[in-house]
């Protein structure tokens, strides 16, 4: 058995709704149990945002609705140094959009373990600075993306002067 980081913390977990009724959630469950998190379930539904339908206007009043079932309240009552944990893009999406709190992916969480030890990161909102270094990046790729689409509209604009003089 691989030998997994231990993280003593409290966490909140929501599992995407199609993996639940699929697959059920007792994988992810060891797993959490194995590296120490004490965490609870209060959600058995769904998020409401179920991938792209909770972004569509006409859909929108739905989705939330169905967030507020129970899920959405559940993170809010959450306290700020418990972690969220949640696995599905939409489900991550929606308490992101929801609610003060970003849900983490599982693996996010075990990095956390590995990196920060078993007390984790200090403070309320363990999340922050993850989603700070994840925002730091996509800053990054977003300006090498900018600065190769300019070279390449560059280029372009060169050869098709270069292409008009012969």
């Amino acid at each position: 058995m691989i030998p997994l980081p231990r993280l003593q913390r409290k966490a909140i977990v929501h599992g995407h709704c199609h993996h639940k009724s699929v697959l059920k959630m007792n994988a992810e469950e060891a797993v959490l149990a194995r590296i120490g998190l004490n965490f609870q379930t209060p959600a058995p539904g769904c998020c409401g945002m179920a991938g792209s339908f909770g972004f569509e206007a006409e859909k929108y009043d739905v989705s939330t609705a169905i967030g507020e079932l129970e899920l959405l309240p559940a993170i809010r009552k959450a306290p700020p140094d418990w972690l969220v944990i949640a696995n599905g893009f939409s489900c991550r999406e929606q308490i992101c959009q929801a609610t003060d709190r970003h849900a983490l992916h599982l693996s996010e969480v075990l990095q956390m373990a590995l990196h920060e030890g078993p007390a984790g990161p200090d403070g309320s909102y363990p999340e922050r600075r993850l989603v700070r270094e994840r925002e730091i990046e996509i800053r990054q790729s977003m300006r090498h993306t900018s600065l190769a689409v300019a070279g390449v509209a560059a280029g372009a604009a060169l050869l098709w002067q270069l292409s008009r003089k012969h």
